[in-house]
């Protein structure tokens, strides 16, 4: 989320703090504001999700298809792409396939991170129907 929302400086530290590869978090993971005694969630920002990866990918000095590979997808935000790493990834967003399929883990998966990147304020990632895949 951090690669393509940014990050608020406790969410960095944490972030440097984390785990061996990055992933997804879930809505429910997110801290609350600094200051915000009462732990509510702040809304999320609205971002263009298909404007922020466009824009790596033109940087990127090689050719990532984003919108449809989730390998070039983790590549392009600098995430580990690597088998185990997506199966981890598949494992905490509660895949229920067989993850030795990995063709058809790979396509739920792009699905289940970019239906995550929206539902916390991602906006303009795609047609509906790469959402469906």
């Amino acid at each position: 989320m951090s690669a393509v929302f940014g990050t608020h400086p406790a969410a960095a530290e944490a972030a440097q703090a984390g785990t061996a590869h990055q992933s997804p978090p879930a809505a429910s993971d997110a801290a609350p504001a600094a200051g915000d005694a009462s732990g509510a969630q702040p809304a999320p920002a609205s971002v263009d999700v298909a404007e922020v990866l466009t824009a790596k990918a033109a940087q990127a000095g090689q050719t990532l298809d984003w919108s449809h590979s989730i390998v070039d997808l983790m590549k392009l935000l600098g995430l580990d792409s690597s088998l185990a790493a997506r199966k981890d990834l598949a494992g905490e967003l509660h895949y229920t396939g067989d993850t030795n399929d990995s063709a058809s883990m790979n396509v739920w998966l792009h699905s289940a991170v970019m239906k995550k990147l929206a539902e916390n304020g991602g906006k303009g990632q795609g047609s509906q129907a790469d959402l469906q895949k």
